[in-house]
């Protein structure tokens, strides 16, 4: 048995609502998280999802901004979603269902870009971005992580060199300055054990992105991405998959598309 899970920045569900309906067609995925869906909940297309074979969902939006949803061919329960740094923003939502071996807490986390200046003292932004990983470390630490939870979404942070396009020129860019990547390496070798589930089946000695940015006049030749969207598991649950993949070819798929493509990680269950 082959189970999937996605997860993609949509940058406005609504807008690249065909996109999405596309993705899903032709990947099908078990399980997808979206980031940025930048809509209300009762704003949200679950008609729509629900048409494509994916009725269960948690949804929570926020209008104009923000927002995370998971949308499941599995039945999601007890859905929760938490604040970090106590600024009231749409940035996590999490559920649990049975992929098939027993119950896994998916949790869809959209963690601030952090704005331009990489330094908190002058940067609201930035300053925000550190709080919520602070406080995220902090979380996982509970014994409650120690097994059972996968974790997807844009975490806006490059961690490793071959992450971003140079990681010389990037040190001082925010995504890739050492204070986010040495914070977020921390949370992953944590008390949870997490593990990297791309990494775990593309080396790290290979270049590999999920983002190109709007600005680029050819995202593609050009090639100056950054991995910003991650999917983790604790080391149970790692124990299952079997490969991952980045989609790159989103990143043209339309006129409008997201800067951001989807990330897949798939399972192999006996």
């Amino acid at each position: 048995m082959l189970v999937s899970f996605a997860t993609w920045n949509i940058n406005s569900v609504r807008l690249r609502l065909g996109l999405v309906l596309d993705f899903l067609k032709q990947y099908q995925p078990d399980v997808l998280m979206l980031q940025e869906i930048k809509c209300t909940n009762d704003q949200f297309p679950g008609n729509d999802f629900a048409a494509a074979g994916y009725p269960h969902q948690a949804v929570h939006g926020q209008k104009g901004y923000h927002g995370v949803a998971i949308i499941s061919r599995f039945p999601l329960h007890e859905i929760s979603s938490r604040v970090f740094f106590d600024i009231p923003e749409s940035r996590h939502v999490s559920a649990e269902l049975d992929f098939g071996r027993g119950m896994l807490r998916v949790h869809n986390f959209y963690i601030p870009a952090g704005g331009d200046e990489p330094d908190p003292l002058i940067n609201p932004k930035f300053k925000h971005k550190l709080g919520f990983l602070d406080e995220l470390k902090a979380w996982f630490g509970e014994p409650a992580f120690a097994r059972g939870h996968l974790i997807a979404g844009d975490f806006n942070i490059a961690p490793h060199e071959n992450d971003v396009w140079s990681h010389k020129q990037l040190l001082n860019v925010v995504s890739h300055t050492p204070i986010e990547t040495e914070t977020l390496n921390a949370i992953m070798t944590g008390g949870s054990g997490w593990v990297d589930l791309v990494r775990k089946h593309i080396p790290h000695d290979q270049k590999l992105y999920s983002w190109w940015s709007y600005r680029a006049k050819d995202w593609d030749l050009s090639d100056r991405g950054r991995r910003l969207d991650h999917i983790w598991s604790t080391a149970d649950i790692a124990a299952h998959s079997i490969g991952s993949e980045i989609i790159k070819p989103a990143r043209g798929w339309s006129a409008k598309p997201s800067d951001h493509v989807p990330v897949i990680v798939r399972f192999g269950l006996e």
